[in-house]
């Protein structure tokens, strides 16, 4: 759900929310809070300045030439892109089509998946609680959901309200991202980060993940007296913003009469794939929004009104600029912050934030000190270019030196497409997979649950007990294994989204007795898991 530019990942490491293709340091005082000084403040909305639109208006040209260009190199089938000046959408369009089969065209007014975008509202509801006293953002995790627990017991007793969606929490990225791809219940979602062995020290390293915004929201609920993170969003930021046609469901998004369906990027071109509750939509506040320009436009004027919309104020100063205070490095020009990325650009700090679903891309920026904003959204999952387009637009409104950003972004694309090629390219002369037979039992992993391996064809296949989402296992080399997920039942609609490759390797590891007692499960993003035999 989160990806940065090209630009940023020359500087830092590459990085895609979406790990496995679907699965964004402790800084000086000084540095801490000049950083939220220059985020935090935001130009006069009530004072036009015409002469910024005069700018806006005078580069529509250039812009319109630059996203048709970009959407024919990535293949995009659809795109919408507004400009937020002066307290109100100063330029919006839609480009392309809603759908490649049948579908009309883009306009203001066509709803996308948003993806991690959804972080900053996440943010704002947690300040919004802030103001109302219900907990404060240095309030211990486990005193709000005693549930809560790490690996480290150290971690787990510091760990506070700011870190849940600060990025810095010693997990390893995207960890256990794919529990909600086989539908984990978001109760056990959570559970699940006790049994994840932490990959650095404590809020020492950027790692983006996405069940700690699960539980954030968790915890906004409880405060609220909610049913769930997403009546408080409705309540506090949909309903009062009058973002009428903003959704957090599938069918919010597949019942809507101007929505665009979502496509799987490839370099061969874009693939149709359909819509799933799983994902987004069951991580809820990590990326569960639906949007359009038009909605999206009335959330950039609230942020750069600093916590009021149309005379309303919604969210305290103080507590607003607490999300755009940057809590840990990317690199020496980018930092993490409670939602927000905060940038420093040669002509004033932006503040952005991308999404990345399995079949859309989005980015919603601004530059705070002069008052702009440009929101990017297309149904094409996020390989960079809405950020590339989204960046190089401010730089020209900004009056930074122009970069080809989308170029750039392109080329990084297509290196990670075949790199990620490369790593599941069968061997040329695999060696032959032990008897399928000797391999079936009985299995289990402390975030997975159990799981029954039994062989089937040519292949196995491994049940997962918990929510009936099957792995197909299929010889890949000796006792390792392709694992993909079996598009049956609910799981259908993900597996299409998942794509063609496979979402990891497995492969048995035998005991001192020679038998296989452990199997590893490893996948594209990394992230290992070792289910250990159960005795029958």
């Amino acid at each position: 759900m989160f990806v940065l530019s090209e630009s940023d990942q020359a500087a830092q490491t590459g990085l895609e929310l979406c790990a496995a293709r679907v699965i964004t340091k402790i800084f000086a005082c000084l540095l801490i809070v000049g950083a939220w000084h220059e985020a935090g403040l935001a130009a006069d909305p009530n004072t036009p300045d015409q002469a910024l639109e005069t700018r806006i208006q005078g580069l529509i040209p250039d812009i319109e030439r630059y996203i048709t260009s970009g959407m024919k190199s990535f293949d995009v089938p659809g795109l919408a892109i507004g400009i937020v000046a002066n307290d109100k959408l100063v330029y919006g369009k839609g480009f392309g089509v809603r759908a490649k089969e049948g579908g009309g065209t883009v306009d203001t007014k066509t709803v996308f998946q948003i993806g991690s975008a959804t972080k900053a509202f996440l943010g704002t509801t947690l300040a919004i609680m802030v103001d109302r006293g219900r907990f404060k953002w240095d309030d211990r995790v486990i005193d709000l959901y005693p549930d809560f627990q790490l690996k480290d017991p150290w971690v787990t007793r510091e760990f506070r309200v700011f870190d849940l969606i600060a990025q810095r929490s010693s997990l390893p990225p995207y960890a256990n991202d794919m529990l909600g791809m086989i539908g984990v219940s978001e109760t056990d979602m959570i559970r699940s980060l006790r049994y994840v062995d932490p990959v650095s020290s404590f809020r020492s390293t950027f790692a983006y993940t996405n069940i700690t915004h699960v539980l954030a929201g968790r915890i906004v609920a409880n405060a609220a007296s909610a049913a769930d993170w997403n009546t408080v969003l409705r309540q506090e930021l949909l309903e009062p913003l009058g973002m009428k046609d903003s959704s957090y469901t599938a069918a919010g998004i597949a019942t809507a009469s101007n929505h665009a369906e979502g496509y799987r990027w490839t370099p061969q071109g874009t693939v149709a794939v359909p819509f799933t509750q799983l994902f987004p939509y069951d991580f809820a506040g990590a990326g569960d929004i639906n949007s359009n320009i038009e909605d999206t436009a009335r959330w950039v004027r609230f942020q750069l009104s600093n916590g009021t919309f149309e005379g309303r104020r919604l969210v305290s100063p103080e507590n607003l600029a607490q999300t755009r205070t940057p809590k840990v490095a990317l690199n020496d020009k980018v930092f993490y912050a409670l939602g927000w990325v905060v940038q420093q650009t040669p002509k004033g700090n932006i503040i952005w934030h991308n999404g990345g679903t399995t079949s859309f891309g989005a980015y919603v920026g601004f530059a705070p000190e002069t008052g702009v904003g440009v929101i990017i959204l297309t149904n094409e999952s996020n390989v960079g270019f809405p950020d590339a387009l989204g960046l190089w637009t401010l730089d020209r409104l900004l009056g930074n030196p122009s970069v080809d950003h989308v170029a750039k972004t392109l080329e990084a694309a297509k290196a990670k497409y075949e790199g990620t090629q490369k790593q599941f390219a069968k061997p040329n002369k695999p060696r032959p997979s032990p008897p399928l037979a000797s391999l079936a039992g009985n299995f289990a992993n402390g975030s997975f649950g159990k799981a029954v391996v039994r062989p089937e064809g040519d292949a196995l296949t491994m049940d997962l007990q918990a929510t009936g989402a099957q792995f197909k296992l299929e010889p890949w080399d000796g006792d390792v294994f392709a694992v993909r997920v079996i598009p049956n039942g609910r799981f259908a609609a993900m597996a299409k989204n998942l794509g063609d490759e496979p979402s990891g390797l497995a492969q048995f590891q035998a005991d001192a007795a020679g038998k296989p007692a452990v199997l590893r499960i490893t996948l594209e993003d990394g992230q290992a898991y070792d289910f250990r035999r159960e005795a029958k």
